[in-house]
């Protein structure tokens, strides 16, 4: 039957028109607009230098709020007296780990820039101990980092004299805070996702020619990644995702879809046309990136990683990175042109209310063999000075217990590893356990998730002058930079 082609000329504008009054609330609205500004402003500014080197940053997402106070644990007498207090003592009555010496005992950390005090590390963290302490020192630790709307005291928090994060202690907003770093602000896109769109511009030129999103991620969909310009794409732990259930008759059935997402001409509404744009981008990204595993000219690694969801997820990112290593991966077009790459994992488990001590055991280690694992793919790959690993969570929890677990809390310590880490040295911070305590043991943050995430963005490529597009909070903090990764 004949097409009446004013009709569907119509159709495509109600189509427009009812999309955008579904999808666009005024928040929705506000907050795109807001994003694009702040990118728009930076790209006004003018072009860059372009890159000539290879970084990579590696999001390590630790869902449900990482007890940090029993991953970084004091080990002073007094110090260790109060935290071992704080916590109710050693199981099975508290939950302070045993003291370093003891049986069983924290680790000791050889903390180069030490204030006097001494500090060790959870005692399943064995590979993260020996990246602290080993001459080379390449893993870091940042003190109390969190949401923040700007510097808050004990005091103004107490008399509620100064903005805090709306919506503290909750799982969902506190993730989507940290990985927007913009609390105070309607936003739809992550830092990770801007720095993807700033860099990917005109300004900057990074990743000319590539076929596959900077922005990948192997733990799973996240706010980090999502930008207004460049999505994340998205693989599993093991390769690529399969996009189609092409069932009874696979190739040519698959052929048969190829086909229908080429045509140009068969396609006369607007979903139909957008929606064979997608599928066909998303069915040659996954062409592309199986390719990167199943290539004789990108054998696995000979580094073995822990056959965990962590250790898993690093694997695969470590292959990626290899694959577009110059020179060693020439079959595949479009990852030798890569020289920014921005990855995604995450780890679940981490909102330890009970049984913490063998729960936050297991994932320790966990957290440590995987994370020295990828350190020694990017040594073996030669590229570990081009890989920063940063870890995240909710918050971090109470001193205080519920009988076997703890609370949803607020500032937590994140660790950062690579060859251009600062290593062995501590960072922002560490509070003594009463002086930020809004209660029950949960601390105020001394360095905010701005700070943290600037340092590491910074380093990535942004440069200082269009650092405020990426996080427009940052100039309410002092120092705007911490000194665990250098300037690009």
């Amino acid at each position: 039957m004949a097409r009446n082609r004013k009709t569907d000329e119509q159709s495509r504008r109600d189509f427009m028109r009812m999309a955008g009054c579904a999808a666009l609330t005024t928040q929705s609205l506000v907050s795109t607009v807001w994003d694009l500004r702040m990118i728009n402003a930076a790209l006004a500014a003018g072009t860059r230098q372009p890159f000539t080197d290879y970084k990579a940053l590696i999001c390590l997402f630790l869902y449900g709020g990482n007890d940090a106070s029993n991953m970084v644990v004091p080990t002073g007498a007094l110090d260790y007296a109060n935290y071992s207090t704080a916590r109710g003592g050693p199981p099975p009555v508290g939950l302070a780990l045993p003291n370093s010496g003891q049986a069983g005992g924290v680790l000791p950390l050889d903390v180069q820039n030490s204030d006097g005090r001494t500090w060790g590390i959870h005692p399943n963290c064995v590979e993260l101990q020996s990246l602290f302490n080993n001459p080379n020192r390449k893993l870091a630790v940042v003190a109390n980092v969190g949401t923040l709307v700007g510097p808050l005291s004990l005091t103004q928090y107490q008399q509620n004299t100064a903005a805090k994060p709306p919506l503290l202690f909750s799982h969902n907003d506190q993730q989507v805070q940290w990985m927007t770093s913009i609390p105070d602000q309607p936003t739809q896109t992550g830092w990770g996702g801007r720095c993807a769109d700033l860099l990917m511009s005109a300004a900057y030129g990074a990743n000319p020619n590539t076929n596959v999103s900077m922005s990948i991620t192997v733990g799973g969909t996240n706010t980090y990644e999502v930008g207004s310009a460049v999505n994340q794409y998205s693989v599993n732990s093991n390769g690529t995702v399969t996009n189609f259930a092409v069932g009874n008759g696979g190739t040519a059935r698959l052929n048969v879809l190829r086909q229908l997402f080429n045509d140009a001409t068969g396609h006369f509404n607007l979903f139909d046309s957008e929606f064979a744009k997608v599928a066909k981008r998303a069915d040659e990204n996954a062409q592309l990136m199986g390719s990167v595993f199943n290539n004789t000219s990108n054998p696995p690694l000979t580094t073995v990683f822990p056959n965990t969801s962590l250790g898993n997820q690093l694997r695969t990112i470590a292959r990626i990175i290899k694959a577009r290593g110059t020179g060693t991966f020439a079959g595949v077009p479009g990852f030798t042109t890569f020289n920014r790459q921005i990855f995604f994992a995450s780890v679940g488990g981490y909102d330890t209310h009970g049984d913490q001590i063998v729960a936050h055991a297991n994932l320790m280690n966990e957290l440590s063999e995987a994370m020295s694992a990828f350190y020694s793919a990017t040594t073996e790959l030669g590229m570990a000075d081009d890989v920063t690993t940063f870890t995240s969570s909710d918050f971090g929890r109470t001193f205080a217990f519920n009988g076997t677990g703890t609370d949803h809390a607020w500032g937590s310590h994140a660790i950062v590893m690579g060859g251009a880490v600062a290593g062995g040295n501590m960072y922002g911070t560490m509070p003594s356990i009463n002086s930020v305590d809004v209660g029950q043991g949960r601390w105020i943050p001394t360095t905010s998730v701005d700070q943290y995430a600037a340092t590491i963005a910074r380093w990535f490529g942004v440069s200082d002058t269009d650092m405020n597009s990426i996080f427009p909070n940052l100039s309410r903090f002092s120092p705007r930079y911490l000194d665990f990764l250098p300037a690009a």
